[in-house]
């Protein structure tokens, strides 16, 4: 399931994958600082800044 750009907004709770943990499948949970995909869907992901600075691309959107 892709999750679309018009579903982030900044400030909401994710899981994204870092580049280094695309091999493992390691999730990171953050809070969302920055939205840096342009488009509205991505094949990998809609790639996001968090406010720990981590950048990766979301996976879900947890509550």
């Amino acid at each position: 399931m892709n999750i679309t750009r018009n579903r982030i907004k900044i400030g909401i709770t994710v899981e994204i994958i870092q580049k280094q943990d695309q091999h493992t499948r390691n999730l990171t949970k953050g809070m969302v600082k920055r939205i840096l995909t342009s488009s509205n869907v991505h094949p990998h992901g809609i790639k996001v800044e968090l406010e720990s600075g981590q950048i990766g691309r979301v996976q879900n959107i947890t509550k």
